[in-house]
């Protein structure tokens, strides 16, 4: 049985390749047309064919359960998600004010913080924050970016308005997948490749480098670049050697460097040390350097904080960047957009609920069933409840946690997000989507076309998550301006 588009169950949501009354949107139409064309079978020969790329290309993720660590195969849907470029323009445009604001922000805390002298945002919420480093106040980063590396989440609601979701400011991952899906959806429809203008991913790795060696203290054409893994054992191992390896430049562990006498960083090499100059860190801020923050971590560089203080050494994302990636200061980006660029913003936030205000409070407390509560400082899914499937004692017990530290919850009505077609069972089936693009901030700022579409796989499930049992597709951003 071929694909029937006008038999496609549609949920309700706004989906992203059919409009219910009208059929394939228009960026779409090649693409729906083309998977019509073919049969159960060859749809199947697709399907086996991305599996077996991703096996022999190695992409996995891990998962963390009770009995240690588990490596599983990238779990990926061959159909695109397709944004129009026109759309993609504006989304861009607003991801690029957004990280700025962002970016100015940070260093305002860490510096005269006068957005709470001037009363726009709490002191009580930053005095609150896990994210803040005291031991980073002071410190002026090059080019006045802290959050060099960006991942916001986006979703669409019922009506077609993208929100931004979340924005992810320490060690933002999922690009790797992005960039793969691309290479996978390429051998799977090498022929739709031909006869429209999808824009290209593969520049990011380069982007991603030469951000990097902006930031070196050390002028000259060659600086000294590394990515720095907790290890093997991270679930996010694949990305870390991926991305080195695209870069061209080491992949190190905490023991590989060390800190010298004149507080610069270098790496044990088999010819001897030599100086590293950037130094992309994929480890969170307390592991980084036990000098400075958890001694007892073994999977940072005693030393490195010194270094970075005295401007000898680069660090992307620089330490403390964090304290603006909460769920709670989140809700204050639009004011911090209006504060630091006088502007409205371009994207706007789904509307929230700060739990540590009494009547938002109250709100959640007596709406528990209808929103989506989270954690400030959570991620990968992990400590939220969405209250439409959440079991009477889940709640109950999310209402417990909300009365004992509100400033650590706030919430969201539960979205109706966008949907988009999905092969399950070799069946056709709208499941839910969102899309982490990322931003690379230095001397300029630079935006992928796209980004991580990820994937709800169980029907009607809202968590896209590959921890929660998510997956992926590829996104295209195709111009069809002239066609």
């Amino acid at each position: 049985m071929t694909i029937e588009w006008r038999n496609y169950a549609a949920t309700g949501a706004y989906d992203e390749l059919i409009d219910g009354a009208t059929g394939p949107r228009p960026a779409a139409k090649t693409l729906c047309e083309y998977l019509a064309s073919l049969s159960d079978e060859e749809l199947h020969e697709r399907k086996t064919a991305a599996e077996l790329a991703i096996l022999v290309m190695g992409i996995t993720f891990t998962v963390y359960t009770e009995g240690g660590s588990i490596d599983r195969a990238w779990p990926f849907d061959i159909v695109p998600r397709i944004i129009p470029k026109r759309e993609w323009d504006r989304t861009e445009a607003g991801l690029k004010q957004r990280v700025q604001a962002l970016n100015l922000f940070i260093d305002d805390l860490y510096h005269e913080q006068k957005i709470i002298k001037d009363g726009v945002f709490p002191a009580e919420v930053l005095e609150q924050s896990v994210n803040f480093r005291p031991q980073c106040v002071g410190v002026s980063p090059r080019h006045g970016v802290w959050a060099h590396i960006c991942g916001s989440d986006l979703v669409r609601d019922k009506d077609g308005t993208v929100y931004v979701l979340e924005d992810n400011l320490r060690v933002p991952s999922g690009v790797s997948y992005m960039l793969e899906n691309r290479v996978v959806t390429k051998r799977v429809f090498p022929e739709l490749f031909e006869y429209q203008r999808i824009q290209p991913v593969d520049d990011y790795a380069p982007r991603l480098y030469d951000m990097l060696a902006s930031l070196s203290p050390r002028p000259g054409d060659n600086p000294s670049v590394v990515v720095l893994t907790p290890g093997i054992y991270n679930s996010a191992y694949f990305e870390h050697s991926y991305l080195a390896q695209q870069m061209g430049v080491e992949l190190v562990e905490g023991s590989d460097l060390e800190v010298g006498d004149d507080d610069c960083v270098y790496m044990r090499t088999i010819q001897g040390l030599e100086r590293v100059d950037v130094i992309y860190r994929r480890v969170d801020d307390l592991f980084l350097d036990p000098e400075a923050f958890r001694p007892d971590s073994s999977l940072g560089v005693k030393g490195l904080m010194r270094a970075w203080r005295k401007g000898n050494v680069a660090l992307a994302n620089a330490p403390g960047a964090g304290v603006a990636d909460d769920k709670v200061v989140y809700t204050f980006v639009p004011d911090i957009i209006k504060y630091y660029l006088d502007q409205d913003p371009l994207i706007a936030n789904v509307p929230s609920y700060l739990c540590m205000r009494e009547k938002d409070r109250a709100h959640v407390l007596a709406n528990l069933d209808k929103l989506v509560v989270k954690p400030a400082n959570e991620s990968g899914g992990y400590g939220m409840m969405v209250g439409p499937h959440a079991t009477p004692s889940e709640r109950k017990r999310f209402a417990e946690l909300i009365q004992k530290d509100p400033r650590n919850y706030m919430a969201q009505p539960t979205l109706s997000i966008s949907t988009s077609p999905t092969l399950c069972d070799d069946q056709m089936e709208p499941r839910h989507v969102d899309l982490r693009p990322f931003i690379l901030s230095g001397p300029t700022t630079y935006v992928t076309t796209g980004g991580l579409t990820r994937v709800a796989l169980r029907k009607g499930s809202l968590v896209v998550n590959s921890s929660q049992g998510g997956g992926s597709k590829d996104t295209w951003i195709v111009d069809t301006e002239g066609f």
